[in-house]
């Protein structure tokens, strides 16, 4: 099959991107489409694959406004040429999911989109992407765009052939939102990587995490002042428009913002914090499982992909309220909790590489043409990928 991929876009290396990865290694010749592309931010593994990016790359420093080009996202994607492909596997929460919308036909290829969520700003989350203090012309540009916006994904949504969920959570979404079910698969997490510090080292001096995008909805705001008001370390790992905001609210706490990071610096924070933050209502979380494979507890919010990831005294701690003093109050019963690293470790286990790679090989080989036939020979092509020997 000639298969290509169609992520909204890779500029940095965050969850989105860990799933493209993941799926390189199915599809070793598979082309990747994208409207914007920042090569020195994502892994060799995906750099070494043929990338075309949309016409909005060539806007000059389009990567410091990308976001605001949101109403110019439905056409530039629609522009990518893709009715020369057999399969179309895209990784959407934006606008991916409609790339192969002009490529249906008589020779239509078949297009399974994994989905992220249904475009949050537009559908469940215009408010906290545009809080109070938003700049007004931007809140109201995108309100009087919400129609449109929300036409053109509910006809990108009918030219998917298949759906696949990270989460139940997504799952329940995508029916919400687009009367379809999905078929859920797990993001992968690299559990060999994220592992637990040897001797089960832990830092001198006791901090906690925040990891991710600095973008409204991570709510990293509701974590400095919690920790602000306990008065206890947070170290910020991420990169962001709300960066600014962030670090000004952030004037006199103990709160440290690292940026960017890479991957080996932040297993060694994972495995150093007294837990993850979490305060945000997130699709899956990949960071979470990745500081649980690390052998460390995660203080979360008791909504979303969380509710899959971690369990109550056993591998975290929920708060009920996105507010500082809810997340304050879990921070401090968190403290008074045995948790034991290697049974945290153990369960992070169900979202390991293999376990994501096997279910997306086998949900493709059965929808495809050829089906059982063909999924029980790529089952077995995937297994021997890990395991050479057949056992």
């Amino acid at each position: 099959m000639r298969v290509a991929f169609i992520h909204d876009w890779l500029l940095g290396m965050r969850g989105g991107e860990k799933v493209l990865e993941g799926a390189c290694g199915l599809f070793p010749q598979a082309e990747i489409y994208t409207l914007f592309y920042k090569p020195e931010r994502v892994s060799g593994l995906i750099n070494r694959r043929k990338i075309r990016a949309s016409c909005l790359q060539r806007l000059p420093w389009v990567h410091r406004y990308y976001r605001y080009l949101l109403p110019l996202m439905p056409r530039a994607i629609e522009r990518f040429d893709l009715s020369g492909y057999d399969l179309l596997l895209s990784f959407s929460h934006c606008v991916a999911k409609g790339a192969g919308m002009k490529a249906r036909g008589e020779r239509s290829p078949l297009h399974i989109c994994y989905c992220f969520t249904p475009m949050r700003y537009i559908y469940y989350q215009f408010d906290n992407y545009f809080p109070e203090g938003s700049r007004t012309w931007i809140k109201k540009a995108t309100e009087r765009l919400r129609p449109y916006l929300i036409r053109w994904d509910q006809e990108a949504a009918k030219s998917v052939d298949h759906f696949i969920a990270c989460s139940e959570n997504v799952r329940a979404r995508i029916r919400k939102t687009y009367g379809r079910d999905a078929h859920v698969i797990y993001p992968p997490v690299d559990t060999d990587f994220f592992d637990v510090a040897p001797g089960g080292r832990r830092a001198s001096r006791p901090y906690y995490l925040a990891a991710g995008a600095l973008v409204p909805y991570k709510r990293i705001d509701i974590a400095i002042q919690a920790c602000r008001m306990l008065n206890v370390p947070l170290k910020v790992v991420g990169v962001g428009a709300e960066e600014g905001r962030l670090k000004k609210l952030a004037v006199g706490a103990p709160v440290e913002f690292l940026g960017w990071q890479p991957q080996e610096a932040l297993r060694e924070l994972y495995r150093g914090c007294e837990a993850l933050l979490f305060p945000q209502e997130e699709d899956f979380g990949i960071a979470a499982v990745e500081a649980m494979a690390c052998g460390r507890p995660v203080i979360a919010y008791e909504a979303g992909g969380a509710l899959e990831t971690v369990e109550e005294g056993r591998t975290g701690v929920f708060f009920d309220a996105q507010t500082p003093e809810a997340l304050a109050g879990a921070i401090a019963r968190a403290r008074s909790v045995s948790f034991d690293p290697a049974l945290i470790r153990e369960s992070a286990g169900r979202f390991d590489q293999k376990n994501f790679t096997e279910s997306l090989s086998g949900f493709i080989a059965a929808v495809a043409p050829g089906g059982v036939a063909r999924k029980t020979r790529v089952m077995k092509e995937t297994r021997d990928l890990y395991d050479p020997s057949g056992s």
